[in-house]
């Protein structure tokens, strides 16, 4: 069997709770191969003392195409880089994440990737062995959760089906998007053929044309319109990971309150970088987290996984 590897694309902003991912990963995470730091070559110094036997900090430039440069930082907006091209607007850095995803999964000698974002700290084990070539892996799948009032949603959906060949579905549509994903290289690689096959493009280039796009609605709904793919997958409601998607930053005593809502099966939590809860706040949390959650023996599954198992 072929382990999972695990794939995380960052950026200084988030160099310090990209840090406490990669401790949280080091303590709790078994059976994977290597975890990748895919990040903007400017930013390549700030995350070389996180390299390690079994992590490898990876330049942005090794997987974006010659003719895709970014911008000096001195033409940032709102502190976020963009790259620039003859061939389509320019791209934000959160479009460059996607990219890299997508480009390090077809790329890269692994059959299996867990994406991480730089967000999410783990404070259960979490064995990966489970998820290796030829078992299946989830796919986060909340049906019904893409309605018509979600601007942003709606359109990724949209664009989706256009990417993908596809008539788009009605409202309210299944969402894919959420924290410890699983991807498989055979499946990502038939993605990026599809659409380049629709598009005549290459998928960098009609990803960046698009611009309104998500990456994880693409390989979700790819997967559940192609048999083959389908396959390599089980669909799962959720997973093991607590989430907080708001704006007003945590305390510490917000954030244990966020970590008592965990059930026995989650293995981490990831609080929105947006948010501005400081990481000086996550760690204390993190060191009082034992007396808080259920000892890590009593874990069963992960939550969403119990059909792998």
């Amino acid at each position: 069997m072929s382990r999972v590897a695990l794939l995380t694309p960052t950026y200084g902003r988030d160099l310090e709770i990209c840090t406490l991912l990669c401790e949280s990963v080091d303590r709790h995470v078994k059976s994977f191969a290597k975890h990748y730091l895919l990040v903007p070559d400017s930013d390549m110094a700030l995350f070389a003392l996180l390299s390690s036997e079994r992590r490898i900090v990876i330049p942005a430039s090794t997987y974006l195409p010659a003719w895709l440069r970014p911008l000096p930082r001195v033409v940032q907006r709102n502190r976020r880089q963009f790259w620039w091209s003859l061939r389509a607007k320019p791209v934000s850095g959160w479009h460059v994440q996607q990219f890299l995803k997508i480009a390090a999964t077809i790329s890269l000698p692994h059959d299996r990737y867990c994406i991480l974002d730089s967000d999410i700290v783990f404070f259960r084990d979490f064995d990966l062995a489970r998820f290796e070539y030829p078992n299946t892996i989830p796919l986060l799948t909340m049906k019904g959760a893409v309605t018509a009032d979600q601007p942003r949603h709606s359109r990724w959906l949209e664009t989706s089906h256009q990417m993908l060949g596809l008539p788009t579905p009605p409202f309210p549509a299944s969402d894919f998007i959420g924290h410890i994903i699983f991807w498989d290289q055979q499946t990502t690689r038939a993605l990026t053929s599809r659409i380049e096959a629709v598009s005549g493009l290459s998928w960098i280039e009609a990803l960046c044309k698009t611009r309104e796009f998500s990456e994880y609605l693409l390989y979700g709904y790819f997967v559940q319109n192609d048999a083959a793919s389908s396959l390599r997958h089980t669909v799962v409601p959720d997973t093991p990971c607590v989430s907080y998607w708001e704006q007003p930053r945590l305390n510490k005593d917000e954030l244990n309150e966020l970590l008592r809502s965990a059930n026995k099966d989650d293995v981490a939590f990831s609080i929105a970088s947006f948010s501005g809860t400081p990481v000086d706040t996550i760690r204390a949390a993190i060191a009082e987290s034992d007396a808080i959650l259920a000892p890590a023996s009593t874990i069963d599954q992960p939550a969403g996984l119990a059909a792998l198992c």
